[in-house]
């Protein structure tokens, strides 16, 4: 696994910097991902519910189209990114929070959540840090909650390969995002 190169001020200005044409970028490489990941989290109407590192709002929207009598929180680093998100739900139901934050310190109650979604994050980290996320993630999900994640994986064919050489030569250039195993 590639070493992670970006530290998170250098995350923020790269999603800041790419905000405005994130949502295509993902169509083309994270969309059909993103679909799995919301059948996995199998949203129950009426759930408390967080997504870390929101984004845009891809999957945030659907959360919440998907729970309007619950509560869907979202934080993000990025502000130009929940900005995005904010634009996606202007008419859509239900009730929600979306607010800047850093997943090493949500701030959230222990056993508070009924499913965590978290899409993308963890390529962006260094290894070290992958045990103390998913404890902090373990701490606020409920017993009986779930948590969905999503990440790039190894390379496995010639385009991730591809990936990878970007990567090396300049992570700015994807958003400081390369595959691993979680």
């Amino acid at each position: 696994m590639l070493t992670a190169r970006l530290n998170a001020k250098q995350v923020i200005n790269a999603y800041t910097a790419n905000a405005w044409i994130y949502d295509l970028w993902a169509w083309l490489t994270e969309s059909k991902a993103r679909k799995i990941a919301m059948r996995y989290a199998k949203v129950r109407n009426g759930e408390e519910i967080l997504e870390v590192a929101v984004g845009t709002g891809l999957s945030f929207r659907e959360l919440l189209v998907q729970n309007p009598a619950g509560m869907t929180h979202g934080v993000d680093l990025t502000s130009a990114m929940l900005e995005r998100a904010r634009q996606k739900i202007v008419n859509v139901e239900g009730k929600y929070s979306l607010e800047t934050g850093n997943a090493h310190q949500l701030a959230y109650s222990s056993q508070s959540v009924d499913l965590l979604v978290n899409n993308y994050m963890f390529d962006l980290m260094r290894e070290e840090e992958f045990v103390p996320l998913l404890e902090e993630f373990i701490r606020i999900v409920k017993p009986g909650g779930r948590m969905v994640i999503t990440n790039m994986a190894e390379p496995r064919h010639i385009w991730h390969s591809l990936w990878q050489l970007v990567y090396r030569i300049n992570p700015k250039w994807m958003g400081g995002c390369r595959g691993g195993e979680v």
